[in-house]
């Protein structure tokens, strides 16, 4: 009953412009910036990592690698008004929810394998 309650109540503020996305896929996120009485749209590209939470509290996980190898690692959350745009750059074959293991991977070995996805028929 109270799920249900819920429900309701988040709806309002669940976004419908996210796209499918999940770990592996490597994702370009404009994010909204405050900076006193100036507001400019930054851009954060990078590796998803993880996905957590449902409703109103979901949260995902973008990883980059900085200058000097260093790797930065951003919670966003999924429906937050300040996420102007999320567009999904490639998609990553991955067997994994989390992809943790990448944080002690370092240069060529923290790739992700591209999925390629065929368009029409399969050949028989």
């Amino acid at each position: 009953m109270s799920d249900q309650i819920m429900r309701k109540v988040e709806k309002p503020y669940l976004r419908d412009d996210i796209p499918d996305f999940k770990a592996g896929d490597t994702l370009k996120v404009s994010y909204k910036i405050i900076e006193g009485e100036k507001t400019r749209v930054q851009q954060y590209q990078g590796i998803c990592i993880a996905r957590d939470g449902s409703g109103t509290g979901a949260t995902f996980t973008v990883r980059k690698i900085a200058s000097g190898n260093i790797g930065v690692e951003q919670i966003f959350p999924l429906h937050s008004p300040l996420i102007t745009n999320i567009e999904v750059l490639r998609r990553g074959r991955v067997r994994r929810a989390k992809l943790y293991f990448l944080r002690h991977k370092i240069g060529k070995a923290a790739r992700i394998k591209e999925l390629r996805t065929t368009k029409g028929k399969a050949k028989s």
